[in-house]
């Protein structure tokens, strides 16, 4: 009797661990994005098919912000990692590349997108990473990640994943559309961005906007400006006869008033949604409501009064 309960508390013990060993729990299942942006697209093509797990919060920066030890794990369960790259995300960079080291599965979107490279000041010739102010780009972006969404998460519903990105796909058309109709109000002359950082070098593209410069002159708000570098920005918006400096409405504005007192002009310090949804109800609760919100309030500073 003694040795049987001995055979038994033995394969107590190592059921376990040979259960671990042949990947009973060690599944990977579900998908995790990095940003709320991509979450955001991700949950659209995506539905109830599978679930989603958004590692950056509402109104966070997705340059600074980190994760827990739990979301790391999470990372490197995941059947699919959909993250932003090119230096986007600098808090979550080495968790992502050590899935993928791994094997985890991962779509690095922005490398997809025919990437613009900055032109000016710190960050010259480096990639940027915002595509996300290019409607036309968020379209590809969401054909890429319904695509590896059908082909590398077990089980999904591929039926259902393509007619949400169908449908998506529509209300991308509907933006770009409206965003056009909007944009050509503003006198070709007057299409001047200033903003807290590089992040509208695509929207500028797209839509014939000259960037005439960045209260912090890099692609990442984890850098500074120098005394110099304002004045120079300063002088720059004299220059051009700039109206408007928009900021980050989550990131602090002192600087961009700064400037904007040097300038010597007046000039309005204009908040916009850049590179993080709200939560819900506060303006910016999704791409396609950020994407509008941003449009109407660049109209609003640049028109002439």
């Amino acid at each position: 009797m003694r040795t049987l309960l001995r055979v038994i508390a033995c394969l107590a013990v190592l059921l376990p661990a040979t259960a671990a060993c042949s990947g009973e729990q060690g599944e990977h299942t579900g998908i995790v994005v990095t940003t709320n942006i991509l979450g955001d697209l991700t949950r659209g093509i995506v539905g109830d098919a599978a679930p989603v797990t958004v590692l950056m919060p509402p109104g966070a920066d997705p340059h600074s912000f980190g994760i827990s030890a739990r979301q790391a794990a999470e990372i490197e369960r995941a059947g699919l990692v959909v993250h932003n790259g090119l230096g986007l995300e600098e808090g979550v960079a080495r968790h992502v590349t050590a899935a993928v080291a791994a094997g985890v599965p991962a779509l690095s979107v922005a490398e997809k997108l025919d990437p613009i490279a900055y032109s000016s000041d710190e960050s010259a010739g480096k990639p940027d990473p915002h595509f996300w102010t290019d409607p036309r780009r968020v379209r590809k972006a969401v054909e890429l990640i319904s695509a590896r969404v059908i082909d590398d998460v077990d089980g999904i519903d591929t039926a259902a994943v393509r007619a949400r990105t169908t449908a998506y796909l529509a209300e991308l058309d509907r933006l770009d559309a409206w965003m056009t109709e909007q944009f050509a109000a503003i006198p070709a002359g007057q299409r001047k961005l200033v903003t807290n950082h590089h992040v509208f070098g695509y929207l500028a593209q797209r839509f014939d906007f000259t960037v005439i410069g960045a209260v912090i002159p890099s692609g990442t708000t984890l850098a500074s400006p120098s005394a110099s570098d304002l004045s120079h920005l300063a002088d720059a918006i004299r220059a051009a006869g700039v109206g408007a400096i928009f900021v980050d409405s989550s990131q602090p504005d002192r600087l961009a008033r700064v400037l904007a007192e040097r300038a010597g002009l007046h000039v309005r310090v204009i908040g916009l949604h850049t590179e993080s949804l709200t939560a819900p109800g506060q303006g910016a609760g999704s791409y396609l409501e950020m994407a509008r919100a941003n449009t109407e309030d660049i109209v609003r500073g640049l028109l002439p009064h």
